[in-house]
């Protein structure tokens, strides 16, 4: 018997899902709506029954499930007003999980779940300060400290996406506030950006008449490799504002790297050579060259799954440790 855990990525729009066993090998992957159910418990039975389509009695021993969700509450298992889901209120995701498959399930944010899948599979293996930042829709970030996930006081540390770019101004956020990390550094931020330099100036651009809803950061990463200037000058402003919030993040936990995740992040130089030059000019001169800026290491379509289901190896690690204590 093979022993394996289920990863769920739960994002506004879709969900992944797949059998991961302990080497981090996805042996089965698939992907639901998140947004056809009205009812949450309708969307938690079909995909329920489409993860069971991946378990096979005869040969895999399900030991876990891990989930990453927006507002992920890894204390009760819940999530909590997510603003991109369809379902408001507290939702009791675990329960609802361990339920049906009758083992234990961890929920915790997606970018909490990217931190522990970098520290258990990926390029932290031998960390034990770092963070993770999420570049998708949003902004999110997965604190790690001597070798421990900063869950906070109520379950909701990490919150980066959030961090202030200009206090009460600037861009309005789901969240209710305006001027948020995430409406700026994102792949909706970079957009946002883009139509602002359109706007702003006059150069001939290859983005120019594309509609807001087809525009995407692949698009942006292409006509600015082919030295479109309203692109190259998108990266340029997301990478200076994202160094000089990661520097105030430094400051706050000290981290030996700082891991970049997610579609923006697929940029490669144009989002890390600015950002890396920013957060070098805002930091105190006793960091300064000693934080690296890595892509991460899990950079692929099974990423969420993988990082996910680590949540499940990672408990059950520090349970084995304690028996030993």
């Amino acid at each position: 018997m093979i022993k394996v855990t289920i990863g769920i990525d739960i994002g506004g729009t879709g969900t992944k899902f797949g059998l991961v066993d302990v080497d981090g090998n996805v042996l089965f992957q698939g992907a639901i709506s998140t947004q056809t159910h009205e009812k949450f418990n309708d969307y938690i039975s079909e995909l329920a029954n489409e993860v069971k389509k991946g378990i096979d009695p005869e040969k895999h021993q399900l030991i876990g499930i891990g989930a990453g969700a927006p507002n992920g509450n890894i204390y009760r298992g819940t999530i909590e007003d997510a603003p991109n889901l369809r379902w408001r209120g507290i939702l009791p995701l675990a329960k609802s999980l361990e339920d049906i498959f009758n083992v234990p399930t961890v929920v915790t944010n997606d970018a909490n779940a990217a931190a522990v899948g970098e520290m258990i599979f990926g390029g932290a293996k031998n960390m034990k300060d770092f963070i993770v930042i999420t570049l998708g829709t949003g902004l999110g970030g997965g604190i790690v400290t001597n070798g421990q996930l900063v869950n906070g006081y109520d379950g909701f540390a990490g919150e980066l996406g959030h961090l202030s770019i200009h206090h009460g101004q600037g861009r309005f956020c789901g969240c209710g506030k305006r001027g948020c990390l995430e409406t700026y550094v994102s792949a909706t931020g970079i957009k946002r950006t883009v139509y602002k330099l359109l706007a702003d100036y006059l150069e001939d651009s290859e983005l120019r008449g594309i509609s807001f809803h087809n525009l995407s950061t692949k698009m942006i990463t292409e006509v600015a490799n082919r030295g479109d200037i309203i692109a190259k000058k998108a990266f340029e402003y997301t990478g200076r504002i994202l160094g000089t919030k990661l520097a105030d993040t430094v400051h706050h936990t000290n981290p030996e790297a700082i891991f970049i995740f997610g579609g923006l992040s697929l940029a490669g130089d144009l989002i890390f050579k600015p950002t890396i030059e920013h957060l070098e000019k805002n930091l105190m001169s006793f960091y300064k060259g000693k934080v690296k800026i890595l892509p991460s290491s899990l950079q692929n379509q099974s990423a969420p799954i993988i990082g996910a289901s680590s949540l499940v190896w990672d408990k059950l690690m520090k349970e084995k440790d304690q028996l030993f204590v």
